[in-house]
């Protein structure tokens, strides 16, 4: 019997560290998993929303028109409960857009000097979105993409009083999770995958991904050639 084509989706972000942990989460899926590289004419997408929710929706609605690929896309950021909940939504620009991630670090850090640690509560939070046509067959040029399915993870923590490790990306360094003496930056791979505000995202699009996955292959199979 001749199998239909694999289903795509795409990892719709440039971020190394995030393709990783979203790769390793979802390689066993019965999809290709398409990288915004491979889309040499891709525009990038402004993010102009007011919650995590809206940012990532946004990213995946417009990936996955420009694309004409099922998009994967999330926004996550860093809440600080002595900022007032800051960055937030600006995590990625706090102090400036052309700041590194050590620098970034060093002025959270800075904001933070003042603050013991029951002073430094913090939690990460991650929303992940995916848009894509439902309907097996239908035609993209004629249909916009839609919302399929939208999930929200959380890791509660405080901020460390100093940057510490290399295993990871953003703030990372500064973020030490509730129950560990080590930053996320310091925990091996295997841990951050069960507890990360990433992971949870993930996993609970998991749940969503092998039900619609299999309801799509379903749908596949019983169309007469």
């Amino acid at each position: 019997m001749i199998q239909p084509p694999k289903l795509e989706i795409l990892i719709a972000t440039r971020n190394r560290g995030k393709i990783r942990e979203i790769r390793k989460m979802l390689h066993s899926l019965p999809v290709r998993l398409r990288s915004l590289d491979e889309f040499a004419e891709v525009s990038a997408v402004e993010e102009i929303g007011v919650s995590y929710e809206e940012n990532a929706s946004l990213k995946a609605l417009s990936y996955a028109k420009q694309t004409g690929v099922c998009a994967l896309a999330d926004d996550s950021g860093l809440e600080v409960e002595a900022l007032g909940g800051a960055p937030g939504v600006f995590s990625a620009r706090f102090g400036g857009d052309h700041l590194s991630d050590s620098e970034r670090n060093a002025k959270l850090l800075t904001a933070l000097s003042d603050y013991c640690e029951s002073k430094r509560a913090a939690r990460f939070v991650c929303s992940m979105a995916l848009a894509g046509w439902s309907l097996e067959g239908q035609e993209i040029e004629s249909s916009g993409p839609q919302l399929l399915a939208l999930t929200r993870g959380g890791c509660e923590g405080f901020i460390a009083t100093d940057a510490h490790g290399e295993n990871g990306f953003g703030f990372d360094p500064v973020f030490t999770p509730t129950g560990y003496h080590a930053t996320f930056a310091d925990l091996p791979n295997e841990v951050k995958a069960r507890i990360s505000h990433r992971a949870h995202a993930i996993a609970a699009m998991r749940v969503f991904l092998d039900s619609w996955l299999l309801s799509v292959q379903l749908d596949r199979l019983s169309v007469p050639p």
